[in-house]
């Protein structure tokens, strides 16, 4: 996300027609003409700050507009109720009585899911609160800013306490090194809260990523609409005018999803004509190639968007099937907080010169399974050249419909320097490898030099980051 962009924080990504509608005519009258979608499900806009004042003012809701990073929007599952498979006891009602309960704004990234949906990510947040199959509990995952692991809350949280836990949470967590320390002061704390034993281990079955696209039916007379932009730049003029035909025809939720889409649950059948009429009028395009929907970039960022574009169109010239895969493309290195079954990962440049271009290269990782609730994160290539990048997908994506339906197996490594297994140390912000038998040439240090024997003041050849952000790691490459 650009540093200049400001959010309306959305709840939940759930807002009414005339909320959002509201919020357009806001943007609108900063002079904007477009807003993004963002991945925790909020709207994101450029603002300066002489517009800001003049936005509060025009809103007639109580709209959050946050130019504070350290701020964050609930994430959660109510846009999978009803139209993907769920949890028998969580319905859509369930989230809204949830997020009607929170009356501060969260510092903490907050998720609050079904596990058995795939649109909206479940470890994504700090605090993950996860459907159990008791009703009205839920297993708590947390993994706090400066925690490197995550880890399960002893005990199962009861619905009308997950408000009171996020509060005091946030209240304590800068002191908290782990989650026994934080259960022990949270029983202080929270003394009559309704906890309950946790019997077995959460399991997350592995579903499917859906088409999340178009008019389809929900039930026996209603429909849910699905609506993407592929460059997910939304006209606030379209908006408005969605918003209008909803309020028109009581349509009651507008739903943003993690993807940069929306979608629009509860449309009567009665409804569908003139829904269709409208979004041909319109010249809306609601059959996108899941090639190109099953991705997830970073927002306003037209290199990523144009590398997609290529990625994508290798992918359709070589006619290949991406059923059920998603795809990622991040700047940030060595962060597993991605929720893609693959990722392209694109490296720093150095500054070699002024007149030497360098060009970028990137890694290819994915989870284990292709699962992005494993949280395995694995390394299939690195250092890499953008034309390497669809063969090495192409590669991976053949590798999960083999491995799909029967019992799991690992995916080695891509070695692309011919390798053998050996015991490295590892740049854990960017994944730079330091090898004995190399050595760092660029820093002087010779062939067969122990990373023991590497001087103190030995920087990443490419980030620069300190000696003792290298670990030690075993790499398992193919020969």
């Amino acid at each position: 996300m650009n540093d200049d962009l400001h959010r309306i924080l959305i709840s939940g990504g759930i807002t009414s027609p005339g909320e959002l509608k509201d919020s357009v005519a806001m943007l609108e009258a900063a002079g904007l003409s477009e807003v993004y979608f963002g991945s925790r499900q909020d709207l994101l806009f450029p603002l300066d700050n002489k517009h800001k004042g003049q936005l509060e003012k025009t809103s007639k809701y109580k709209t959050d507009i946050v130019a504070d990073r350290s701020y964050q929007n609930i994430v959660c599952s109510y846009v999978s109720a009803d139209i993907f498979d769920g949890t028998h006891w969580l319905k859509g009602s369930t989230y809204l009585y949830l997020l009607e309960q929170f009356d501060f704004m969260p510092k903490l990234k907050i998720n609050i899911t079904d596990p058995k949906q795939r649109l909206v990510p479940i470890f994504s947040g700090n605090l993950n609160f996860v459907a159990s199959e008791d009703e009205d509990y839920w297993y708590l995952n947390i993994l706090l800013p400066h925690w490197k692991k995550s880890a399960y809350y002893p005990v199962l949280i009861y619905s009308w306490d997950i408000v009171s836990v996020c509060r005091a949470v946030e209240e304590v967590y800068h002191a908290m090194d782990n989650v026994d320390q934080l259960f022990a002061l949270m029983n202080q704390k929270l003394q009559g809260n309704n906890n309950k034993i946790i019997k077995k281990e959460l399991q997350i079955p592995f579903v499917t990523f859906p088409y999340y696209e178009g008019m389809n039916r929900m039930g026996l007379d209603q429909y849910w609409l699905g609506l993407y932009w592929r460059n997910n730049r939304y006209d606030l003029q379209f908006l408005k005018d969605f918003c209008g035909f909803c309020l028109d025809n009581s349509i009651g939720k507008i739903c943003i999803t993690p993807w940069k889409s929306f979608i629009v649950k509860g449309i009567s059948k009665e409804s569908r004509p003139e829904l269709e009429r409208f979004l041909g009028q319109k010249g809306i395009n609601v059959r996108h190639s899941q090639l190109e929907m099953n991705w997830h970039l970073p927002v306003d960022d037209q290199e990523a968007l144009e590398l997609k574009q290529y990625l994508v169109n290798n992918f359709d010239q070589n006619d290949i099937s991406t059923y059920g895969l998603t795809f990622g493309i991040s700047k940030d290195v060595g962060k597993q907080s991605h929720f893609s079954s693959i990722v392209i990962e694109k490296n720093p440049t150095t500054e070699i010169g002024l007149d030497l271009e360098v060009k970028p290269t990137y890694n290819v990782c994915h989870f284990k399974d292709f699962d992005p609730n494993t949280r395995e994160y694995l390394i299939y290539a690195q250092d890499v050249d953008k034309k390497e990048l669809p063969n090495l997908l192409i590669e991976l994506s053949k590798a999960y419909f083999q491995q799909l339906g029967q019992k799991k197996i690992s995916i080695k490594k891509k070695d692309t320097k011919e390798r053998e297994s050996q015991k490295v140390y590892q740049c854990q912000k960017c994944l730079t490898v330091y090898d004995d038998k190399v050595g760092d040439i660029k820093f002087g240090i010779g062939p067969n030099t122990k990373f023991k024997d590497v001087p103190e003041g030995y920087t990443c050849s490419v980030c620069g980051s300190d000696k003792k952000c290298f670990e030690s790691v075993s790499l398992v490459l193919d020969s």
